[in-house]
């Protein structure tokens, strides 16, 4: 076994759900993504009669004389090279994403013009499947939602598990809050922010958010909006146009910009109490923080 190389350590993995198959798949650290060999062999019945897939299935049939022209029509030999990847210590063997697709491509395209053989055109009818189930959702992202990699989607699980979670007279509030403010408060904290790590910490983001942004309104504002919001309604509803959403969007923007200032949650506190002591004195601390910095777990 040759040396590991950095870029190719998997990162996050999971399983891409076909409805009639799974096929194990990976990010790597550089961010490529990656299915597994032997899922993609599976997927596409490359299989001896015997129903065994064999390890080296994929590249016979790329090497195949009757496919060849086909699969390789733009392609380069170098395109289809597997790849070896690593989970820690373990060894697996798998291609590139899109090489599936570019497989899929060169097979249906062969059956349009040359007879194939029976095994060849089971393959042929299993590439049709694939393409299709790939052309509702997208490759990519169905990867990225099976691994957790997520970058724009994960702002809308974000916003799933907090409609469940936060008391719902702080959700209004928390809708008009910019991506950022969440994916500083998991960097400050040392969390992960994926789907996996978010749904780790409900109860810490809500509590955080506000401590950080409601309670730090002027004086005596979230207890008035309390006072004078009906039961029925929504604590925005008591928010002036003119003076109270805007001080809400101020004190979102100053708390993201000392978030990004700072190194952990503990800096964090120190600024804002420094901040707030000006105006209405020491500001109690709301939880205890390891040697990191970072909130303890059980905080949350």
């Amino acid at each position: 076994m040759g040396e590991q190389k950095e870029s190719n350590k998997i990162q996050y993995k999971g399983e891409l759900n076909l409805s009639e198959f799974v096929i194990p798949c990976y990010v790597l650290e550089d961010g490529r993504r990656v299915l597994s060999g032997r899922g993609m062999q599976e997927a596409l019945k490359m299989v001896d009669d015997n129903k065994t897939a064999s390890g080296h299935r994929i590249q016979r049939y790329l090497t195949q004389k009757s496919l060849n022209p086909f699969i390789f029509k733009d392609k380069t030999p170098g395109h289809f090279e597997p790849i070896v990847c690593y989970d820690g210590g373990t060894q697996i063997n798998g291609y590139e994403a899109v090489v599936l697709i570019d497989i899929c491509d060169g097979i249906l395209e062969a059956r349009k013009h040359i007879d194939l053989s029976p095994r060849q055109a089971i393959i042929a009818e299993q590439c049709e499947i694939l393409v299709r189930s790939f052309a509702k959702v997208g490759l990519i992202a169905l990867i990225d939602e099976a691994t957790g990699y997520q970058h724009e989607r994960e702002k809308d699980e974000l916003q799933k598990i907090l409609s469940a979670y936060i008391s719902e007279e702080l959700l209004p509030w928390q809708k008009r809050f910019p991506d950022v403010f969440y994916q500083e408060l998991f960097r400050l904290n040392g969390w992960d922010y994926t789907v996996k790590g978010i749904k780790k910490r409900p109860g810490i983001i809500g509590k955080w958010t506000n401590k950080l942004i409601y309670e730090q309104l002027p004086p005596g504002v979230l207890d008035e909006l309390k006072r004078v919001t009906p039961k029925s309604a929504r604590l925005h509803q008591s928010l002036t146009v003119d003076i109270g959403q805007p001080e809400l969007s101020a004190q979102i923007t100053q708390v993201v910009t000392v978030f990004r200032l700072s190194d952990n949650m503990a800096q964090v506190w120190s600024h804002i109490s420094q901040l707030r002591s000006r105006q209405a004195g020491q500001l109690e601390l709301p939880f205890e923080f390891d040697e990191d910095g970072h909130t303890k777990p059980d905080a949350d």
